[in-house]
């Protein structure tokens, strides 16, 4: 009796320890998805802010992400990027590129 209750508990232990894994995993591929992206329309500015965020829906969507936000100011574009849903809730991540100078 003693044994499947020991059982039980490591079972459990480990259950939760994949959720969190695949929440990790998650959040980690929302911020990649973002800076990526982020810098896709950095560099596709020259063709108007609708293409620059056209480039970054692009990269996201191809990233298995969503594009939530894509603001353009200046030379300096900010994305924020929703992953996939997990037991946490869906990862979400921000990411701005730009000219290193101004």
């Amino acid at each position: 009796m003693v044994a499947v209750a020991v059982v039980g508990v490591w079972f459990a232990l480990v259950v939760g320890a994949v959720q969190v894994g695949e929440a990790v995993v998650g959040r980690h591929r929302a911020s990649a998805a973002a800076d990526l992206a982020a810098v896709a329309a950095a560099g596709q500015l020259g063709g108007g802010v609708a293409h620059a965020c056209a480039r970054a829906r692009w990269v996201v969507e191809r990233m298995g992400g969503r594009l939530v936000e894509c603001l353009v100011e200046g030379w300096e574009v900010e994305v924020r990027v929703s992953g996939g849903s997990t037991v946490f809730g869906a990862p979400s991540a921000r990411a701005r590129a730009g000219p290193a100078e101004r």
